[in-house]
């Protein structure tokens, strides 16, 4: 979905999208003239014109876009003209251009490279945004016109996919709150935009924290266990930071921080993790329990206003899950499996953890969260004799990236990728391709943005500066961003399996991007149901260690030499392991998600009832085993404080039909360009031009089914 369509639907959504309340003054077109968001861009495929592009030229945008989309919502709402799909639908899908340029480019760079002026604005059009969405939601008269045009959808002459735009316009309305009376419109109102306020100073918090929340090393012994670039890139941060001579340990927006698998020092690896849980509940200027309290109160009494016991009720309505217990049923059958499997893989760490004190003389010590990734990779080495540190020199970033993440591309679909050096970049260490099709034709613009700064939000993702549609005749510009530590200069990018994986994982969604292939932009790639749009991203991750494309990307950065087939084989063979602990911290965030956001009015906690909540909740799921914290507490659960709320479980959800369409992969050949034409045909290229589970069923052929994913978690074999 567009911007200009997610700040129109934000309130249906229930996003914590930024909200209105109408300028003094609106600038006049002669006003803004040389804005570079008044015109489309001129550059190749409509690419944003980075340089040209100043934090003042946002406001003027904003404010003009709003008033033009505005009085062009009004011009439909008011046609004297009987509701046609072309002078109300169309219409709709054409308004807005200059809001949607202005707030594509603004949000994305909120996310990947913010900045004082950049978080302000944001704050200062919060409300603004909002009540902008209400605006035209709740339009009567145009409501009206879109109530006459769904009555009589099947007899206009329509395709399929025009039957479903005036469908889905019609429930989003209506989700929004197109059918309440005036006073409940005025109160669903104050509702949205209070929430936009409290979402922004949610994330500002959790950006701002996390960089707080740093750890400093004073004495380099420490730091036993990380490697020399690593050092010397804890050394440059904290130069950078006006504490030269000292070392500083940048944390990740999950629980779990990477350092801690490689640290000798156990001690530091505690104060790592409490620096880590402790984020967003420590009191203090960041800490966000009141605003998590609120939020949730908020959200409990607008499902109410619309009809709804619960948030998660309304949110799951619009999704392929459909209702709360559906996702209860689902993620209750997976927990006590991958709990057991935790506590058996425990068990292994445990024995080494006695060993190693044994051997010392010293007592032993009952395994913490701290010590579950550093004793695991020594399980790893164990087992499969070998351990992440084997694999990096192999994993380069650039190497992994063209000759893995792309040449997989190439051989399922086609596709050929090529550098550019000429268009303007948002930040320098991004890199830009033009990516073509197998008769030369160009399909996309892909911008790959792998560092982590201080000024971008954890976590990787990708999103869309132009949206495929055939309407328009607008061509995709996608961009995947990543958090991978950037190295000292000089130094090369070696990368972690999960941090390889993550790569492709991501390129899946680019691919759903790149791929669209839809008449209007409402549909274009990404835009499907929140608990469908992680699996075609999913599907993708199964390449990177398919034989054939790691023996292609898989090779030592100093001397080119493939990694050993003995090597690879381990790579394979390991693949289950450790998966009770990764299953275990997903379905603890997944399923506090799902009990916040299945409160009822009047059972919110307050602010200091908050941890409590989490650790009841935790506990009555039978997901809470001390050693495997959530991936995300509450305080800095982000997710479910923006496009996630009541849907954290659809990586899961999602992994079903990925695992199932692994399967479907394996059992047709596999890495073959009639695969991937299949998968491009019937799924990737239909965006949410068709129901979601059609599509996959037009792809697989058959209903999914859930034993391919416990296979694949490793929940079917608890003796191995």
């Amino acid at each position: 979905m567009t911007t200009r369509l997610a700040l129109a639907l934000a309130a249906t959504l229930g996003l914590a999208m930024p909200a209105y309340s109408q300028p003094a003054a609106t600038p006049t077109e002669a006003a803004i003239a040389g804005n570079p968001f008044l015109a489309e861009s001129p550059l190749p495929l409509h690419y944003p014109q980075f340089d040209k592009i100043k934090d003042a030229d946002f406001a003027p945008a904003f404010d003009y876009g709003m008033a033009q989309q505005l009085k062009e919502v009004e011009a439909i709402a008011n046609n004297p003209e009987a509701p046609t799909f072309d002078n109300t639908i169309i219409a709709l899908e054409k308004s807005g251009q200059v809001l949607d340029r202005a707030t594509t480019v603004f949000f994305n760079l909120v996310g990947t490279d913010t900045n004082d002026t950049r978080n302000k604005l944001r704050a200062d059009y919060a409300t603004r945004f909002a009540a902008h969405g209400d605006a035209i939601n709740l339009n009567g008269k145009l409501f009206d016109r879109i109530q006459t045009l769904y009555a009589k959808r099947d007899s206009l002459g329509l395709d399929p996919q025009g039957v479903r735009l005036i469908e889905r316009y019609h429930t989003n309305f209506v989700r929004a709150g197109a059918k309440l009376n005036d006073a409940d419109k005025a109160r669903l109102k104050a509702m949205n935009a209070e929430l936009a306020g409290l979402g922004t100073r949610f994330s500002d918090n959790v950006l701002k924290d996390v960089n707080a929340s740093a750890v400093v090393v004073d004495d380099v012994k420490q730091l036993d266990g990380l490697t020399e670039s690593q050092i010397a890139t804890a050394a440059r941060i904290a130069k950078e930071r006006g504490k030269d001579g000292k070392y500083v340990i940048t944390l990740l927006n999950t629980t779990g921080q990477p350092p801690e698998s490689e640290l000798t020092d156990r001690g530091l690896r505690q104060r790592i993790h409490e620096a880590s849980i402790a984020r967003g509940s420590h009191g203090g200027e960041f800490d966000n329990r009141e605003i998590i309290s609120r939020v949730m109160n908020l959200r409990a009494e607008r499902a109410k206003l619309l009809g709804y016991p619960n948030y998660a009720a309304y949110a799951l309505e619009d999704q392929t899950a459909k209702t709360p217990q559906a996702v209860n049923d689902m993620l209750g059958k997976l927990a006590p499996a991958a709990v057991a499997n935790a506590k058996r893989e425990a068990a292994d760490l445990q024995a080494v953890i006695d060993s190693e004190q044994g051997a010392k003389g010293e007592a032993s010590f009952q395994l913490q969260p701290w010590d579950w990734s550093f004793y695991s990779e020594k399980v790893r080495a164990q087992k499969y004799d070998f351990d992440e540190s084997q694999l990096k020199p192999y994993l380069e970033m650039k190497n992994v990236l063209e000759n893995g993440v792309f040449f997989a591309a190439h051989k399922l679909y086609g596709l050929d990728f090529k550098p550019r050096t000429d268009l303007p970049k948002y930040h320098p260490d991004t890199w830009v391709y033009d990516v073509f099709n197998e008769d030369g034709s160009q399909l996309a613009i892909f911008i790959f943005d792998p560092y982590a700064r201080d000024s971008k939000r954890g976590g990787a993702w990708m999103n869309s500066y132009v949206s495929q549609s055939a309407l328009t005749g607008d061509q995709p510009v996608v961009a995947n961003h990543l958090n991978i530590p950037k190295p000292a200069a000089g130094e090369p990018t070696l990368l972690t399996w999960d941090e390889a994986t993550t790569m492709f994982h991501e390129f899946g969604h680019a691919l759903h991007g790149m791929f669209s292939n839809v008449e209007y932009p409402y549909f274009s790639g990404t835009s499907v149901p929140r608990d469908f749009v992680e699996y075609p991203s999913q599907v993708n991750e199964m390449w990177a260690d398919w034989p054939e494309v790691l023996k292609n990307y898989a090779k030592h950065y100093q001397t080119g030499a493939a990694m050993p087939q003995a090597l690879l084989d381990k790579v394979i063979a390991a693949s289950k392991f450790n998966q009770g602990f990764a299953t275990t911290e997903y379905l603890g965030a997944a399923m506090l998600d799902q009990r916040w956001h299945q409160l009822a009015v009047g059972q919110v906690p307050d602010a200091a009832g908050v941890i409590k909540f989490e650790a009841d909740a935790l506990s009555a799921d039978g997901i809470n085993y001390p050693p495997v914290p959530p991936r995300y507490r509450t305080p800095y659960f982000s997710h479910i404080m923006g496009g996630y709320a009541a849907g954290y479980y659809a990586y899961i959800w999602s992994e079903v039909l990925d695992a199932n369409s692994q399967q479907w992969f394996e059992q047709h050949g596999g890495l073959t360009r009639k695969n991937g034409d299949h998968f491009r045909e019937t799924l990737l290229s239909r965006g949410g031009s068709e129901d979601a589970m059609k599509l996959f069923h037009d792809f697989a052929g058959h209903d999914p089914q859930i034993e391919p994913l416990l296979e694949k978690r490793g929940l079917t074999a608890p003796g191995k």
